[in-house]
């Protein structure tokens, strides 16, 4: 399982998923900052909406465990599974394993300043 710190973290977004790390953002407000992200380095599955609200993160399955691993042809070492509000009907289910995850806490600016770079998203941290 994972410990988040206090905070108001209900928006969540896949902020940044480039070769070796997988980044979710989450805050109150996504449109102009964020101050938490989950940093996944070596991604090896991941199952997760793109913009999502309220997770609840819980143990992975036995199923989702088997999947994996089948998937991968190994254990991960890290494995988080969550249900959330995906914007539909029905809760969206998400599954991601990684080498690890690092919890970083503080205020990243989704925006830079200056006319040249109007509409770009901050780099990550």
């Amino acid at each position: 399982m994972i410990e988040l710190p206090e905070g108001s973290w209900w928006d969540w977004d896949v902020y940044s998923w480039r070769p070796g790390e997988l980044r979710l953002a989450a805050g109150y407000d996504l449109g102009y900052h964020h101050g938490l992200e989950l940093v996944f380095a070596d991604p090896l599955y991941v199952r997760c909406p793109a913009a999502f609200q309220d997770p609840v993160f819980r143990e992975p399955t036995p199923g989702e465990r088997r999947l994996v691993e089948r998937q991968c042809g190994e254990e991960p070492r890290v494995l988080l599974a969550f249900e959330a509000d995906g914007g539909g009907p029905e809760p969206v289910s998400g599954l991601i394993a990684a080498g690890s995850v690092e919890v970083r806490v503080g205020t990243v600016l989704r925006y830079l300043k200056g006319p040249e770079s109007a509409g770009s998203a901050a780099p990550p941290p």
